[in-house]
């Protein structure tokens, strides 16, 4: 049988999908040609252990013989068939890919001993060790499989921003999801043919040394400043969208002709936090994804009944796909006091259980790696530095070591809006901190504390007792009188003095003390937020009424802003852990 199916005479109806056999030593796929008593034989070009292919296909689970056949994009095999299908691998197509080197490497390799079979969890981890990604769309999550032939399914969109793939640094990508009323499976939902807003939008971070992600979901209805925004049209020219003050956030999207360079920039601009990459999909992916994984769990607290949803689940637990999972993702009128930020809880549970099954051994099936492949990248609308499959494959290969239960979702604080009850705006005095535990590349998961010893603390000195020069090294215009007045009217620490601009600009806020003044540094370091870094011991005690020295660097923000990344998750900060399966919607 040939590339498109087709039988030939003298090949004995082989399928070339089946010569491809998967090697749980490599993680990879290896063309095997075994048949009519001929020795296996390999592509002469083959890839060392660990090296990503040109085009990789999916084979067996275990030994040499498994030759369960992977679908084509003319059609594939039953499923229950193929778990039969144990006749030796082979046919001209195959050898055709192989080439001319077929016969000599038929000749120099010999035939290996069956391996044996492997473990249902080992599997499961083969098959997520290759090509694992994170896509959190419309309310949705999932870790998917992309080879060369899905290429033509994915969408992109040029921001004007084009990062590699891979980072060696954090990574950044926001998840989008729209709730675009038009194409195939949106009928129905909301103002038919709407462009759609900025519905649903996580903000994922992938840490540095890539042992942690934290995923914050930012609320359609928070009042926010949409900065201008270049976007490129059709003809290729080039047009620049007006921003907008005080505006919700979904309207960063879709209206006024935005495009998902406009939420990035949006993102960007309220957390202070650069973005490598997006994914967009619209409702159909929900559908279209929690079926490819045949449901996903979710629990209700109480009888759920959401006519504006259609959604109808009994208290207790239950697999939703298609409707029903698009449903559970859209549903708030059932749960809490019927808000958006009900509905993020919903989604934040529905994400976190997805992401479960995607870890689990649901894709220990060639024909189940391939429905979730489809699936994704026809939902999935990409920017232009990981729009193809290959540079998705190592977008996903770059970030396949987060653990689940190092992965924690969180919502973006927020207070009622006291102009409008329909709305609401930032909590700054918890999202800054947020914000800035994440731009320092701060795990929101809980780890296991270490059992090193712990030096004692420092004695604090009364606020009377604080005596400090301020200067101006690299902050804001007025920042030392304005630190000064703080010291003084907030802080009661009156022997606070403004000594002007410093004599150099400094990166780093610091501060200069004497050992005799511990007490005083240790007061004035919790006050100001100040890391460990930033204070500078001399080695020689200090006179009776000599000042330490406080130098604003360029990290200074205000008095009252911590210039140190917190590293505990602020008080009033909802979050969970996408591990924690006792969630239950109520």
């Amino acid at each position: 049988m040939d590339a498109q199916g087709r039988g030939r005479a003298g090949d004995n109806n082989v399928d070339p999908a089946d010569q491809w056999v998967f090697d749980p030593n490599t993680g990879n796929y290896e063309l095997r040609l075994d048949h009519a008593g001929q020795a296996p034989a390999q592509p002469s070009d083959r890839k060392a252990p660990g090296t990503r292919r040109a085009a990789r296909r999916p084979g067996g689970e275990g030994g040499d013989t498994d030759t369960r056949p992977l679908p084509t994009q003319r059609g594939r095999r039953d499923e229950d068939a193929a778990e039969d299908d144990e006749r030796p691998a082979g046919g001209r197509a195959a050898r055709r890919a192989a080439g001319n080197r077929t016969a000599a490497a038929a000749g120099q390799v010999g035939r290996r001993k069956r391996k044996p079979k492997t473990s249902g969890k080992k599997k499961a981890l083969y098959w997520t060790a290759g090509v694992l990604s994170f896509v959190l769309v419309a309310g949705c999550g999932a870790a998917y499989y992309v080879y060369q032939q899905l290429d033509g399914n994915i969408s992109k969109v040029d921001v004007g921003v084009e990062n590699d793939a891979v980072s060696k640094g954090p990574v950044n990508v926001l998840i989008i999801g729209t709730d675009a009323r038009s194409g195939k499976g949106n009928s129905g939902y909301g103002d038919s043919g709407s462009v759609g807003h900025a519905d649903t939008t996580i903000l994922m971070h992938i840490s540095k040394d890539r042992t942690n992600a934290t995923a914050l979901s930012i609320p359609r209805d928070m009042i926010t400043n949409i900065p201008n925004c270049p976007t490129k049209q059709k003809d290729g020219s080039r047009k620049t969208i007006p921003g907008e003050n005080q505006v919700r956030f979904n309207t960063s999207l879709g209206q006024e002709g935005r495009d998902p360079g406009c939420t990035w920039r949006t993102v960007e601009q309220m957390t202070g936090l650069k973005i490598d990459h997006f994914m967009m999909a619209d409702f159909n992916a929900v559908k279209e994804l929690s079926t490819a994984v045949d449901g996903v769990e979710v629990c209700a607290a109480k009888d759920l009944n959401d006519p504006k949803s259609h959604l109808k689940l009994k208290a207790g637990r239950h697999i939703v796909k298609g409707e029903q999972a698009l449903a559970f993702v859209r549903t708030r009128h059932a749960i809490g006091f019927g808000s958006d930020l009900d509905r993020i809880k919903m989604q934040q549970q529905f994400l976190s259980s997805l992401i479960r099954k995607l870890k689990s051994s649901a894709f220990s099936s060639p024909g189940k790696l391939y429905d979730v492949s489809q699936a994704a990248t026809k939902a999935l609308t990409v920017d232009t530095g990981i729009g193809t499959a290959g540079k998705l494959l190592d977008f996903g290969n770059d970030l396949k070591k987060v653990d689940i239960d190092k992965i924690t979702f969180a919502t973006v604080p927020v207070l009622d809006n006291p102009k409008d009850p329909a709305t609401v705006i930032l909590n700054k005095t918890a999202a800054d901190p947020l914000f800035a535990m994440v731009r320092a590349d701060h795990a929101l998961a809980k780890g296991k504390k270490g059992k090193g010893k712990k030096s004692a603390p420092v004695k604090k000195a009364p606020p009377e007792q604080v005596r400090v020069d301020v200067t101006n090294g690299g902050g804001p215009i007025g920042s030392a009188q304005e630190t000064v007045d703080w010291l003084q009217n907030s802080k009661a620490a009156k022997l606070s003095t403004n000594a002007g601009n410093a004599p150099t600009k400094l990166a780093a806020t610091r501060l200069e003390y004497a050992p005799n003044q511990a007490d005083q540094a240790a007061t004035l370091a919790d006050w100001m937020g100040l890391p460990k870094s930033a204070l500078k011991k001399s080695s020689q005690n200090a006179g009776a009424r000599q000042p330490m020295k406080l130098v604003l660097g360029k990290d200074f923000k205000a008095p009252g802003s911590p210039i140190e990344a917190p590293t505990e998750t602020p008080a009033g900060v909802q979050n969970v852990n996408a591990d924690d399966k006792n969630i239950c919607a109520k």
